[in-house]
């Protein structure tokens, strides 16, 4: 099986030697694991961007989608060119924005996904924030850019003042959502803590001793936008119809979703192949009041001037519409 990273050398590697058209006949799209990607797996099992593109009189349109474990193959891909729509949380967002600036322009097409992440631990020892120690490992996508990450960032410097941001962030360890929760099952590498979400965290939770220490939605003060799609104004600017083809997709599996969320809850059972969760435990997620699919941002601003304020990001944005297109801006976000 090829890993996410040889699959994105593939690919650009292909958009190399493939000759220059209008615009590009195949879209590359990444994601990673779990319910919160629903709306991708919708797009994908009905086809939903190539039925947008020939509406859109752009013919055939292939759509490729890679699945990565974490945010960073999304991040160079996207920038190389070599993968066209990515799904992050929006410290990624974030980051890409201000690294790209002048470059490529990495921006949001959308919001996708606003639901909370749980910090899962089974160490009794460990009642807050401030009794981590080095006997910890706490599991995250990936170190120190992930939203998890930049959230335990967050606890961190609420805890422990601004200036201590840092301090969990030696015992953080970089994995998968499905490897974390099998490295919090078995308490691999000493593994006593994941930063996860549904259906994992649901998962977790059926583990004696867990517990949820926080949520991101506690460390932001509400409903926070989870993962966001993006792409570069390059790729936007060169494919303009492609572009609204994609988002209309996304509009459309959004509003299939919302519409039956039973029958979502099935394709995401035969989408991510998952034999472990029921199809009533599926809706259970995505039927909760702090669930839902939009494509409304939530609480990016507070992200983003959290990253400015610890240096990450040297240039702060003046709202969240500075970090995503035209086409939302009308939409009451934050």
């Amino acid at each position: 099986m090829f890993s996410a990273r040889n699959v994105l050398y593939g690919l650009l590697l292909a958009a190399i030697v493939v000759p220059a058209r209008a615009e590009q006949n195949e879209v590359n799209v990444a994601q990673q694991y779990g319910v919160a990607f629903l709306p991708l797996m919708v797009m994908e099992r009905d086809k939903l961007v190539e039925k947008h593109a020939r509406a859109a009189g752009l013919g055939e349109v292939t759509t490729n989608w890679v699945k990565v474990a974490g945010p960073s193959v999304m991040n160079d891909g996207v920038v190389s060119g070599a993968i066209q729509f990515i799904a992050v949380g929006a410290p990624s967002l974030i980051t890409l924005w201000e690294k790209t600036r002048d470059g490529v322009g990495v921006k949001g097409v959308c919001a996708m996904t606003t639901y909370p992440l749980y910090l899962n631990v089974r160490n009794p020892a460990v009642k807050s924030i401030k009794d981590f120690s080095d006997r910890d490992r706490i599991v995250v996508p990936s170190v120190k850019v992930s939203t998890q990450a930049i959230m335990l960032q967050m606890a961190a410097a609420k805890e422990f003042g601004d200036a201590n941001y840092a301090r969990l962030d030696p015992w953080t360890v970089g994995l998968s959502h499905p490897d974390g929760l099998l490295a919090i099952t078995n308490n691999s590498g000493g593994v006593d803590a994941h930063f996860t979400t549904s259906p994992f965290h649901e998962q977790e939770m059926k583990i004696p001793g867990m517990r949820t220490l926080t949520t991101s939605y506690e460390i932001l003060g509400g409903p926070a936008t989870a993962i966001v799609i993006a792409t570069s104004t390059r790729y936007r600017g060169a494919n303009p119809r492609t572009y609204k083809a994609f988002l209309d997709a996304l509009k459309e599996a959004i509003d299939t979703i919302n519409k039956d969320k039973r029958a979502a809850a099935k394709v995401y059972l035969e989408q991510a192949k998952d034999t472990k969760n029921s199809v009533d435990d599926i809706l259970g997620m995505i039927d909760a009041p702090d669930y839902a699919f939009t494509l409304t941002p939530q609480k990016v601003y507070k992200t983003a001037e959290f990253m400015n304020k610890i240096g990450s990001i040297k240039s702060k944005p003046a709202s969240w519409k500075d970090l995503f297109f035209p086409e939302v801006h009308g939409l009451q976000g934050d």
